[in-house]
């Protein structure tokens, strides 16, 4: 398989798999959930008290969480390096894969 960083997608249809392929581990999964939940607690948080400071804290929360699950466990380079903004679709996209049950914790 095609890893992320040295490939060109024509949509976030074909890059979608690749991606998944790259959070294969457990622990990066739920690494990448946690730090996107403490992103959006922070967004409403942001929304609630007006404070910038919450928006610094969840863009924090989302790369320091994921980046980890990347570096320490996947043992791969986040795919933000190369394709954000697919990169950010598709944590999204698998986010809620998660939540609904499609994909595993």
């Amino acid at each position: 398989m095609a890893t992320i960083a040295k490939s060109h997608y024509e949509n976030f249809t074909a890059f979608y798999p690749v991606y998944l392929g790259e959070h294969s581990n457990r622990v990066c999964r739920q690494l990448h959930f946690a730090g996107s939940t403490l992103a959006l607690l922070s967004l409403v948080l942001l929304a609630v008290t007006g404070n910038p400071w919450w928006l610094l804290t969840g863009i924090a929360c989302g790369y320091a969480f994921a980046w980890t699950g990347h570096f320490a466990f996947e043992k791969n380079q986040p795919a933000t390096f190369q394709h954000p903004f697919y990169s950010y679709m598709g944590d999204w996209v698998m986010y809620w894969q998660m939540l609904t049950g499609q994909i595993s914790f």
